[in-house]
């Protein structure tokens, strides 16, 4: 990110892909033009002759894991290239209350203007990070992976799933187009498991892969039989998911197995141990809180 100083990754903190400048400009000046419509009557009120350079300080609130400050510097960019955000953490690493994460330095009135957005974002996606570290927390000395799902907020998908990797989980498919999953709804319009993959197998292009939900044993089997490359194992009880995986390890070991539905804080490390390689939840992004964080302008000491 361009006007930005991050810090290299700390021990232990995960490191997430940030999206392309491309795509993260094309949304953040949406969000700035829906903030700011046809002018900052306060700030510019203010500065009507231009703004002074000033300094602020993010300050972390409330304990928990950060996200999103290369998106909030990118913000204060395009409202003014002269402005230079210092990031004082890295995304992905655990805050305590009170400690200073950024020093933003530049004219007064780009870091009032862009406030409001750049906070809002960095609260959001620090919050889904810090909920997403506690559920990976929990099956941390597991082999399993914590994944998410396509239950985001629309136009903010790929900056909550950016802080879903700060978090240190997986992602699971960006788009529809990222991948095969043969659903319920699926199966049933094509009349079978067996019939739907069949369809998929001779449409789709080389390499994507298949994968199907799955709630029996019987259609584990079928799954298996009509050659799945991922089998989901769908709002099964733990005892019948154990089993499940047992015979997709029998038949072929390669398969990869996805646990999916009512998976908490409570039953994460239960599901993690009937030995699938993934589960995947909507649950830290659309149950986090956002992580409470401000923005504090240092004012000049009079005295000097």
């Amino acid at each position: 990110m361009q006007h930005s100083e991050l810090l290299p990754p700390s021990p232990g903190s995960a490191i997430a892909l940030l999206p392309p400048t491309v795509l993260l400009d094309r949304l953040l000046q949406d969000w700035l033009l829906e903030d700011i419509g046809r002018g900052d009557r306060t700030t510019q009120s203010l500065f009507p002759k231009g703004a002074p350079q000033g300094q602020a300080q993010w300050v972390v609130k409330e304990a928990g894991v950060v996200a999103g400050l290369p998106m909030a510097a990118r913000v204060f960019y395009l409202l003014n290239p002269a402005v230079q955000f210092k990031a004082l953490a890295q995304d992905g690493e655990w805050c305590d209350r009170g400690r200073v994460i950024a020093q933003i330095t530049g004219p007064l009135d780009a870091l009032l203007t862009g406030e409001r957005v750049a906070l809002n974002l960095a609260m959001r996606l620090s919050g889904i990070a810090t909920l997403t570290s506690k559920y990976v927390a929990q099956i941390a000395d597991l082999p399993a992976q914590l994944v998410d799902t396509r239950k985001t907020t629309p136009g903010l998908r790929v900056l909550e799933k950016y802080a879903v990797q700060a978090g240190g989980a997986v992602n699971h498919r960006l788009g529809l187009d990222d991948g095969v999953m043969i659903k319920d709804n699926h199966i049933a319009a094509a009349g079978s498991i067996a019939a739907a993959i069949a369809q998929a197998r001779a449409r789709i292009p080389y390499p994507l892969t298949v994968e199907v939900e799955t709630e029996t044993l019987e259609q584990v089997a079928e799954a298996l039989e009509h050659g799945a490359d991922i089998i989901m194992l769908d709002n099964m009880p733990v005892e019948q998911m154990r089993e499940a995986v047992r015979m997709i390890r029998r038949t072929n070991p390669r398969i990869k197995i996805e646990a999916s539905g009512n998976i908490t804080l409570e039953t994460i490390r239960a599901i993690a141990e009937t030995g699938v390689d993934y589960l995947s939840s909507s649950a830290p992004i659309t149950r986090s809180p956002w992580l409470d964080l401000s923005m504090r302008i240092q004012t000049p000491d009079p005295t000097r």
